[in-house]
């Protein structure tokens, strides 16, 4: 596994070294070495997400007839429908939803920076069924907890991965194909990240509304989608092969006159 610590230190260590060159340049070619030290490579993470039959399926688990069924799907939809970070939704209240068009969700982030992200007319519907029956629609219940527990405390993060992984068990039972083994609460936002970019959604939206720092850090979900990439790379070929047939088979004429030679 990547261990960021080590990463962090060394360069640290670097930059300290890059300062003594300057410093103590007797020893210049000791701090050299020292600056030369490579960070290990190792293997990167695979992504895993959802196809949109995967979300379907994942979503037509929790059972409706039950309030922990219908608070369960509510929070499901919510979470891959803003592509939102389990933080961000655990620290939701209802004055963060406005359920008036145009519909949307207030997210806090990381740093505390605040984004708006616009919500799907399906998912205003389960989130409004579901905050009617929570009695989340009070003025005075603006700042309780969007998603709670039977406290009425709000979900932890464990809580949640409980929720999702309960789900994914049952979804895998119906269908092992379209879940895979490892997925957790961050893989709905990787899905919903690369069902926009397979609309064709620009990754400089994308980064807008997963919160990213930066459009580089998007750029993950282009570099994983080998569908896209078939789709670009088949769009702009050309063929430069060679007809398998030599074109004068099809010239009647010239056989024509090539089979006079025989007589």
């Amino acid at each position: 596994l990547f261990d960021w610590g080590l990463t962090v230190r060394l360069a640290a260590l670097h930059s300290f070294f890059r300062y003594l060159q300057y410093e103590n340049p007797e020893n210049l070619l000791e701090w050299q070495k020292i600056m030369s030290i490579p960070v290990k490579k190792t293997k990167k993470k695979i992504v895993n997400y959802l196809t949109l039959d995967g979300i379907k399926l994942l979503l037509e688990m929790p059972d409706l007839n039950t309030e922990n069924g219908r608070r369960d799907l509510a929070l499901l939809t919510l979470l891959y429908d803003t592509g939102a970070r389990v933080q961000e939704i655990i620290d939701l209240t209802p004055s963060m939803i406005r359920l008036d068009k145009p519909y949307t969700v207030k997210l806090i982030g990381k740093g505390n920076k605040a984004r708006i992200v616009p919500l799907m007319e399906p998912t205003v519907k389960i989130l409004k069924q579901y905050m009617e029956e929570q009695d989340l629609m009070r003025i005075n219940a603006n700042s309780y907890p969007l998603f709670f527990n039977k406290r009425r405390e709000k979900l932890t993060r464990a809580g949640i991965n409980y929720i999702l992984n309960k789900y994914i068990k049952l979804a895998r039972g119906e269908n092992k194909t379209l879940i895979p083994e490892v997925f957790t609460c961050h893989c709905l936002r990787h899905s919903k990240a690369m069902h926009m970019l397979q609309s064709g959604v620009n990754l400089v939206y994308i980064r807008d509304f997963l919160g990213h720092s930066s459009v580089q850090v998007t750029e993950i979900y282009a570099k994983i989608d080998s569908k896209q990439k078939r789709e670009a790379i088949e769009k702009a070929y050309v063929d430069v092969t060679p007809n398998e047939e030599p074109m004068w088979v099809n010239n009647t004429d010239l056989l024509t006159w090539l089979k006079r030679f025989n007589k």
